[in-house]
């Protein structure tokens, strides 16, 4: 290539740069001065609710006791 060419490239995309700024400031003018709004949360606290009582109760089934499935005679 030569210098002139280089010159000219740098020229065209420099120019293509301006354009495209000024073009995406024409189509999105407030994109940078909106503000939002965000929900905030409640802190989180170290107490624990007491379980329900219709669900975990003394004549529950418990799920971490051995069953035994066979008979016991052979």
């Amino acid at each position: 290539m030569k210098k002139s060419d280089i010159i000219t490239l740098v020229f065209i995309a420099s120019i293509s740069v301006i354009v495209a700024f000024f073009v995406a400031k024409a189509i999105f003018p407030n994109a940078y001065s909106s503000s939002t709004k965000v929900k905030t949360i409640t802190s989180i606290s170290s107490n624990v609710d007491s379980p329900r009582d219709d669900i975990f109760n003394k004549s529950a089934i418990n799920p971490a006791v051995k069953v035994q499935i066979t008979s016991g005679t052979q």
